[in-house]
């Protein structure tokens, strides 16, 4: 599936939902106020240019700024009622993409290691090989480190640094997967996008079996966008062309994201440089649905 992304670093304070799916005991509990993960450094402006990893209280500009939203919700959330309507209320693909496209594929988000100012991409298939355990399609992150605490906590620093980021699809994925979705439908220019904002009680809501999502439309390129105010990040948890030629979902807890849409749309992420799997709506979701690799101890 090609070689791993070279970027430069986009590590933020990932925003975490207050909503939605299952936690092991050392992870992010909900609910909640939102909780931060990834050690967070504050971006110093500087006229010298990037400082160093090792400068206290630092992030490395990335590589481009992720898109400013500007948070212009839509009053009316109609556009998602098909969404509400066809969604599984249970753990399979199913309750996150509607079960009514040609084909489907889990587009695994990839962890990170440190490489001096940047930082490379790491496939999970690379992680696998490094543990003995077997890369497949259903593959989980705990089962396939070995470990819970590799969930967000501690790293392996012969292979990797950061572990894949929960809920938030890295907005250079994002990209390279919405140039991709661009040629497999008819309005790239009229998209909408769902994401969480738990402090706007007041503006409607999109309400799906596993969060209640605020609503807007733009173009595709609103797919790398940050939804959250800085210094957080965090991307659209769902996100579909008004074609619904397609569809993009992104859930709160998962290190993966899933699309349905056209297999013509699905072979060509395939083929991508992204780390692509085929999925269908009946697979199970969750960081214990790994059946193959040997779960790891609970504590």
């Amino acid at each position: 599936m090609g070689r791993p992304f070279r970027r430069q670093s986009e590590r933020r304070q990932i925003a975490r939902p207050s909503y939605g799916g299952e936690r092991e005991p050392d992870s992010h509990p909900t609910p909640g106020p939102p909780a931060f993960v990834q050690p967070a450094r504050v971006l110093l402006p500087s006229s010298e240019g990037r400082a160093p990893r090792s400068s206290p209280g630092v992030v490395r500009s990335p590589g481009r700024p992720a898109l400013s939203t500007g948070h212009p919700v839509g009053t009316d959330v109609s556009p998602g009622a098909w969404v509400a309507a066809a969604l599984r209320d249970d753990r399979s693909v199913a309750s996150l993409v509607p079960p009514v496209f040609e084909a489907y594929a889990r587009v695994l988000h990839p962890a990170v290691r440190y490489a001096g100012d940047d930082d490379v991409d790491v496939r999970w298939d690379e992680v696998a090989a490094y543990n003995g355990t077997t890369a497949h399609r259903l593959m989980q992150w705990p089962a396939i480190t070995g470990s819970w605490e590799y969930v967000g906590e501690e790293d392996q620093p012969d292979v990797w640094n950061d572990s894949p980021a929960e809920g938030h699809l890295p907005a250079h994925v994002a990209a390279a997967l919405s140039t991709l979705l661009a040629g497999w439908t008819t309005t790239p220019q009229e998209c909408w996008f769902g994401w969480c904002d738990d402090a706007a009680t007041a503006r409607p809501h999109l309400t799906l079996p596993t969060c209640d999502l605020l609503l807007r439309s733009g173009p595709i390129t609103l797919a790398a966008a940050n939804f959250a105010p800085e210094p957080q990040e965090q991307s659209a948890a769902l996100w579909w062309p008004a074609d619904r030629a397609w569809f993009v979902a992104t859930d709160p807890t998962l290190m993966s994201t899933y699309v349905g849409g056209p297999a013509g749309a699905v072979d060509a992420l395939l083929g991508s440089l992204l780390e692509v799997h085929p999925a269908a709506p009946d697979d199970p979701i969750g960081h214990d649905a790994d059946p193959v690799n040997p779960a790891p101890t609970r504590f």
